[in-house]
């Protein structure tokens, strides 16, 4: 539901006021005595009831399902039960990035879907129904189908129906994103989730739950919606990959390391899963995971809950915005933005007078007399607005009849004396006149000729960041389209006062009939009036399919659709729970301007990870080729533990305090190409050092520890070049980071020593290994620089890259 004054009304009087031609509904006459008890409870039975038919957020048990149950984790715990069959106990550390991972990502989104339930709790409210003649609030789940409901200004519809009484002017935006009030009369349809915008009425239930018309456009936006992340498709990708790769080179390896005879079952079997182990990047993983959730608590401290955290990468990449005017470029309030004549006191007086059934226009004039000291006069006669006049009006304490409303129906045959003067407003605006005239009749319509005192100026009162948002969407390069079910012409009027580039560029969107009439629309027009929700959602489809990442705002049912197509929705906390529960993003305080900090937060997020992610796939490229090659060339060089000193010191530490560096650039390029670039040159030096490397213990005899130590000091070596690399140009906290990780290096061979297997090497291994990590960082040095050239990779690197980008889209 909507927020502000309609929420402020939980208890409303249950009476209706005065309707058309002031006659009173509840005091009097009754509209109907409503249901009998047995009958409601027949209803129920027979499961006629208003059953909450919302789209409904996860529960914690399918939370807790997905996160569980992953080919990750499976891997993983396959891995730690070989280990701890050997009894090496202190090997099963790596489950530790395992279960972080699996903990940060459960609580996030635990914590995201409380906040968006707790959301509906402090939204919903009682309706009120009339039973066997006696008013009664009972919640809205529990109307049933042929219930008398009362309304009055402000209440929301809980279920479709038809007006027994009253003429009622209804808001139905939230359903069709048409920001005029509609006027309904007695056998006319109301739907579920509009509201009252003035008149209070009686109406009769016909359809609840899950037949109800919001229900039905519910229902084709279920809440599950597939997760659409570059990021989170490569790293599936390479779990996949690295899955079906294990379990051969895994086998091999084990094998071969048995045949050898030198070997038993549990050094087979540490050496075997530490070869494993490093081809699935659990790191990343992790890193991925804390990053986006860094992210997303900085993102709530600034009332932007984010629901799924990977969303924050595709809004850092989003190209084209499509908003809803209504809810988000404006408030969602009127204003008066001008007064010409005597108009403010006279105007001011009639909305005061009918303050009590004030609808939006009537708000913005008290709010405007408010703000300039205007004060009303004492009257003794309120006529309220009617939907067969058109008008409102007073008569005051001096007997001097008031009248307001659209010129055409104020002034009648005598509109043509003042019609140049409505026509020179803005297009922005809603002209309303105000007159004197003689006298208001029985039923409220004016009598005599008015004479006019002033006009006023009424428009939709735009959001104040709204321009400045608008503005660095566009030096950011993001093209915005304007999607409303408002006439294209305002809507055009507002997108042009904010300035989004291209506004007069509309189209009604009624008129598109087919695919080729919509894609010719996407392409050409920046502005969409009269837009359906399943236009709205045909609108966001073409864009993809062009190949643009589409962001789409909304706060209403009708939005759904479109949100639930978008690569990355946003919905206003305010707007219906259907669009909060299908949205990624929902603006707590309603408020449009946060989206550039999304935006800002998102491509440092992303920036960063793909730098720090370049350590973590130089480990699972070298692990899998060294698998192979130790299949052949016996035995493997590490276990497990070792492989967790390379990962902490080479990769965990300087990628998670690389990826928290501010970093607002735009993100460019795919994520795999990125992270290759800089990884591969790495993993081929890494390789073809450590193959050099055990090659030497072979000819010169050393003991499977020293060769350990000789392998892991190649590693140590292009690693470190590779963290300078991704480093520059330098700055204190990146010179910071390299201490930092020599340090880890350092105390790691020495006094960790005896934990992690380090010996101590031979002269002649000492200098072997010296000499063979130079020329690996030479030649990482020049693959490196092949690999990132303006003009893209070249060279090896560059053909190994696309060789895994085709097998990345075939996936």
């Amino acid at each position: 539901m909507r927020g502000g004054s309609r929420g402020t009304r939980q208890r409303r009087r249950c009476f209706l006021e005065r309707g058309d031609g002031g006659t009173c509904l509840g005091e009097g006459e009754r509209a109907t005595l409503g249901l009998t008890d047995e009958q409601v409870a027949q209803r129920v039975r027979a499961g006629q009831v208003n059953a909450n038919a919302d789209v409904k957020t996860k529960s914690v048990w399918q939370i807790l399902r997905e996160h569980t149950f992953t080919l990750f984790n499976a891997v993983n715990v396959a891995m730690a039960a070989l280990v701890v069959s050997t009894g090496s106990y202190k090997n099963v550390a790596f489950m530790a990035v395992v279960a972080s991972n699996l903990v940060i990502g459960v609580f996030q989104e635990i914590r995201a879907k409380r906040k968006v339930d707790r959301l509906s709790i402090l939204t919903a409210k009682d309706v009120c129904v009339l039973r066997a003649g006696e008013k009664r609030h009972v919640p809205v789940s529990a109307v049933v189908r042929d219930d008398v409901v009362l309304l009055a200004h402000g209440d929301q519809v809980p279920a479709d129906g038809v007006v027994l009484r009253g003429s009622p002017r209804m808001d139905e935006s939230l359903l069709t994103g048409e920001s005029n009030a509609i006027e309904k009369s007695v056998g006319d349809e109301v739907l579920s989730g509009s509201f009252v915008d003035s008149g209070a009425f009686a109406y009769r239930v016909t359809r609840v739950g899950r037949d109800a018309y919001a229900a039905k456009l519910n229902a084709e936006a279920k809440y599950v919606k597939r997760v659409r992340s570059e990021i989170l498709s490569t790293l599936s990708a390479i779990i996949r990959l690295g899955t079906i790769a294990l379990i051969p080179l895994g086998a091999g390896l084990f094998v071969r390391i048995i045949l050898m005879g030198r070997y038993g079952y549990d050094d087979a079997v540490l050496q075997t899963v530490a070869a494993v182990v490093g081809m699935i990047p659990q790191g990343l993983v992790l890193l991925t995971s804390s990053v986006l959730a860094i992210a997303t608590t900085r993102l709530a401290s600034k009332s932007v809950l984010v629901q799924q955290s990977y969303c924050v990468e595709t809004l850092a990449r989003v190209d084209v915005l499509c908003l809803d005017k209504t809810g988000t470029i404006t408030t969602g309030a009127m204003e008066v933005a001008e007064v010409r004549g005597d108009a403010a006191r006279a105007a001011v007086t009639i909305a005061a007078a009918n303050e009590a059934d004030a609808n939006e226009t009537a708000r913005a004039i008290l709010e405007y007399g408010r703000a300039r000291g205007v004060e009303a006069l004492a009257v003794t006669r309120a006529v309220p607005f009617s939907s067969r006049t058109k008008c409102s009006g007073c008569v005051t304490a001096d007997g001097t009849a008031l009248v307001m409303g659209a010129a055409q129906f104020v002034m009648g045959a005598a509109f043509g004396q003042v019609e140049d003067e409505v026509r020179s407003f803005s297009g922005l605006m809603r002209v309303l006149v105000v007159a004197r005239v003689d006298g208001f009749a029985r039923d409220g319509s004016a009598v005599g000729t008015p004479r006019v005192l002033g006009f006023l100026g009424i428009r939709d009162q735009i959001r104040p960041t709204a321009a400045q948002t608008m503005r660095y969407f566009r030096e950011q390069g993001v093209d915005i389209r304007v999607i409303s079910g408002d006439d294209p012409r305002t809507a055009s009027s507002i997108a042009a006062a904010v300035g989004v580039p291209g506004a007069e560029r509309c189209v009604d969107a009624s008129t598109l009939k087919t695919d080729a009439d919509v894609a010719d629309a996407v392409e050409k027009c920046r502005v969409f009036g009269r837009v359906t929700p399943h236009m709205k959602r045909r609108l966001v489809r073409t864009l993809r399919e062009a190949g643009h990442v589409v962001a789409m705002t909304g706060d209403g049912v009708n939005d759904v659709l479109a949100l639930k197509d978008a690569d990355c929705s946003v919905a206003m906390a305010s707007g219906s729970a259907a669009a909060r529960n299908v949205a990624e993003i929902v603006l707590v305080d309603n408020d449009f301007a946060h989206l550039p900090e999304v935006v800002a937060e998102g491509r440092r997020s992303i920036n960063n990870l793909q730098r720090s992610a370049s350590l973590f796939l130089m480990k699972t490229v070298y692990s899998a080729v060294l698998a192979l090659v130790c299949i052949v060339l016996p035995p493997y060089p590490f276990i497990p533990v070792q492989m967790s000193l390379v990962s902490t010191a080479i990769i965990g530490a300087p990628s998670f305090l690389l990826a928290l560096e501010p970093n607002h650039e735009r993100v460019r390029g795919r994520f795999l190409t990125n992270v290759l670039s800089r990884s591969l040159p790495a993993s081929v030096a890494i390789i073809l050092a450590i193959v050099a490397s055990i090659a030497a213990s072979k000819l010169m005899g050393w003991s499977d520890g020293v060769m350990s130590t000789v392998c892991m000091f190649q590693m140590f070596a292009v690693g470190i070049a590779l963290i300078y690399r991704i480093s520059r140009p330098l700055n204190p906290m990146r010179v910071g980071v390299i201490c930092v990780v020599v340090a880890i290096v350092v105390a790691g061979t020495t006094a960790g020593a005896g934990f992690f297997s380090v010996v101590s090497p031979t002269f002649n291994s000492a200098v072997t290994s010296v000499a063979i990590a130079a020329v690996a960082i030479v030649l990482f040095n020049r693959l490196y620089d092949e690999s990132v050239a303006e003009a893209g990779p070249r060279g090896l690197v560059g053909f190994l890259i696309r060789k895994l980008e085709a097998l990345d889209d075939s996936e």
